[in-house]
């Protein structure tokens, strides 16, 4: 009976055609993705308007293979050949290994998955699925929940407080609000709970119902068990290459105060460059010619985008990895310190025995750390992207300030560390949570803001975010103002007894959730 309507929905809507992009008669639209879009014409018409204006719907993957090398959007050499013909619709995509998605469910007598997830998408996309799947990106929320301490900051910081005798208690936080905080960005864990009733002019439908949905973070974990969703930086439904490459879509979750990369860049002489000229730039041509289409750096021409000169050489091949350009962790921890060698964090043992890539200390977990090797390796790219605007000596003496910058800011965060162990020991706060109290805060933002604010300011030319705008200012005021805290509470107080160094033996048998 569903099959029969879907069948009157298609005659009376017509055997509908995406326009070419190239102006000429249309690629096919299979027969299933129609009778998708003559339904959802109806229900989600924005969807459907959305998808029309992709290349998806313009071009056939066997259409995409025959380009050149470095023109191609696709990287799988082989495609199904029920894929090569027809143009990448509804049913493309939401059918794909179904046996391997939970979410799977019988829509119009055809095999449906809700959510489309990075295996799907490496049908024609396999170089990219498998570079984004070995990035911390794709191990974000492993990351966070694996790792006791972040887990333990998270719930510091996101937990719902009550006042019981007039002291602060908190409880666990909520698994919405985590997804629509930490988790926002980290991605959650989707999983099919059960089952959902639909009702509509159709009638009645029996869909899956998800937890933790909706979500896109670049570390979810999805129904069929991997992690990631392309569609954090490519937005559904048109999947636009030119949303993707603009600042503004890293600026989702590469902001302030912790991680102020967006607003450094748009104070940065090239985010004004950016500004001024974008409209005049060429967002959707690949391979992306450096001076031709664009003419200033953005996130993704650092970061993953293929650059090549305009005689066509290649500056920087496409990752989707994109911490394979990067040779020093800059932010999100106390300490920078090399790349890890996994995007998987969590593996990470430092002399302690936590999962972090340095000690409170300072010192590196160097077994778990990319070695001086690789470190140049990766430098060596980055400065050719550079060099591809700039003189060598500017690079050069742009990179040894960062350097300078990068050993100045470690230095302040081990002098706020020193003052955070002196009050631990002193018994002026509770080493078991490092992350509650307001001296504990306090310490949190020398590194998570301040120093964070600093280094980027220096990696991205922002003067003021290193000087004024939670930089140097605010770190050596506030490294002060720990100071005298500390001093007054020791004279006043008596100390309380101590524990293990940072409460690491409580965090290692803590687990996240």
């Amino acid at each position: 009976m569903k099959r029969v309507i879907a069948g009157i929905l298609v005659l009376a809507a017509g055997w509908w055609r995406p326009v070419a992009a190239t102006g000429a008669s249309a690629p096919p639209v299979s027969k299933e993705t129609q009778e998708c879009l003559n339904c959802h014409s109806e229900y989600n018409p924005g969807l459907v308007q959305d998808w029309m204006h992709s290349l998806h719907s313009q071009v056939t993957p066997g259409q995409a293979l025959k380009k050149r090398p470095l023109e191609r959007r696709v990287s799988s050499e082989r495609i199904p050949d029920s894929l090569k013909g027809v143009v990448v619709g509804c049913y493309e995509c939401h059918s794909l290994n179904a046996t391997n998605h939970t979410d799977n469910f019988d829509h119009f007598d055809y095999n449906i998955n809700v959510v489309v997830s990075p295996p799907d998408c490496a049908v024609c996309h396999a170089v990219e699925a498998e570079q984004f799947g070995g990035s911390k990106k794709a191990h974000a929320l492993g990351n966070l929940q694996k790792n006791p301490v972040f887990h333990t900051m998270v719930e510091s910081i996101t937990s719902v407080a009550e006042i019981k005798n007039g002291k602060v208690t908190v409880a666990g936080s909520s698994d919405q609000t985590k997804n629509e905080t930490c988790y926002g960005c980290h991605g959650s864990r989707v999983e099919v709970v059960g089952t959902r009733k639909l009702t509509n002019d159709l009638g009645e439908f029996m869909l899956p119902k998800l937890s933790n949905w909706p979500n896109q973070g670049v570390g979810r974990v999805n129904p069929d068990g991997s992690r990631g969703a392309c569609t954090a930086c490519h937005a559904r439904h048109e999947f636009s290459i030119e949303v993707a490459r603009k600042p503004f879509t890293c600026s989702q979750c590469h902001t302030g105060p912790d991680v102020p990369a967006f607003e450094v860049y748009e104070e940065s002489k090239h985010g004004n460059i950016f500004h001024s000229k974008e409209r005049e730039w060429n967002w959707n041509h690949v391979p992306w010619q450096v001076g031709v289409d664009f003419r200033a750096p953005t996130c993704a021409v650092c970061h993953n985008s293929l650059i090549t000169s305009p005689e066509g050489d290649v500056v920087a091949p496409r990752t989707h990895d994109f911490g394979a350009r990067l040779w020093v962790r800059l932010f999100g921890l106390p300490y920078t310190h090399p790349q890890p060698k996994s995007g998987d964090t969590s593996i990470i043992r430092n002399k302690d025995g936590l999962p972090l890539p340095t000690a409170f200390t300072g010192e590196p977990a160097s077994e778990f750390l990319i070695d001086g090797r690789e470190q140049a390796r990766r430098q060596t790219i980055m400065k050719g992207v550079c060099r591809s605007c700039h003189n060598r000596d500017w690079v050069d003496a742009h990179f040894d300030k960062l350097a300078h910058t990068i050993l100045e800011t470690d230095r302040m965060t081990r002098s706020a560390t020193d003052l955070m162990q002196r009050a631990w020991d002193l018994g002026l706060a509770d080493k078991s949570n490092p992350f509650d109290e307001p001296i504990e805060r306090q310490w949190m933002k020398q590194w998570l803001f301040y120093a964070n604010s600093i280094r980027l300011g220096s990696a991205m030319i922002g003067p003021d975010y290193e000087s004024f705008q939670t930089g140097w200012f605010d770190l050596t005021t506030h490294l002060r103002e720990m100071q005298e805290w500390i001093d007054s509470k020791a004279q006043a107080r008596i100390p309380r007894a101590g524990g293990t160094p940072h409460g690491a033996q409580r965090l290692r048998n803590q687990g996240g959730k």
